[in-house]
């Protein structure tokens, strides 16, 4: 088990889409918008441990057109979160109204379930340390409760940061975008 924690751990500081969404959120919108992402994001992941204690990872691996597909709609998500991030901000007399928690909550869960480092996780290396369904639902429980730990340090990071620096502009949308590019050239 220590080796699977390790090599969880390592996994989930590389940073990705899930680390850039809540940083970003919790830098623009500060620290409850950032705690609501990364719940969202981790609700993607108990998802995913579902998925893989019913056995869609081995039906993924089976079926390379739907693993690709998967990833295609993770960029094609990524490029929408870019593009609505750089539209045009309405005038500065017109009050702009904070994303509600919903929204943040569901587009946290979206950024996860078609992030394909998560995918690529539960379908090619979660199944090297277990093979029963039992031990799918025990690792899957400490790689979400990690995860979680991660990126809840990820949300408050990114509001004290974004707090400091009044962070604000279209800089997440340029940042989606180039991770857009990232995974369609993977």
């Amino acid at each position: 088990m220590w080796a699977f924690v390790l090599a969880s751990a390592v996994l989930i500081a590389v940073p990705g889409p899930n680390m850039v969404y809540i940083v970003t959120r919790a830098a623009a919108h500060g620290r409850r918008a950032g705690l609501l992402s990364a719940l969202g994001v981790e609700a993607g992941t108990l998802a995913h441990v579902g998925l893989a204690v019913a056995g869609a990872a081995t039906l993924l691996a089976a079926a390379p057109v739907a693993s690709g597909a998967i990833r295609w709609a993770g960029v094609g998500y990524l490029l929408w979160l870019g593009l609505r991030a750089l539209r045009p901000r309405p005038a500065a007399a017109a009050p702009i109204v904070p994303e509600s928690a919903g929204r943040m909550f569901r587009d946290g869960v979206l950024v996860n379930l078609l992030n394909p480092k998560v995918g690529l996780f539960f379908l090619a290396f979660l199944p090297q340390f277990t093979t029963t369904q039992a031990g799918l639902l025990v690792h899957g429980a400490v790689f979400f409760a990690l995860a979680l730990a991660v990126d809840l340090g990820y949300a408050l990071a990114g509001a004290a940061v974004g707090g400091r620096l009044r962070v604000g502009g279209r800089w997440p949308g340029v940042i989606y975008l180039a991770l857009a590019g990232y995974a369609a050239l993977a």
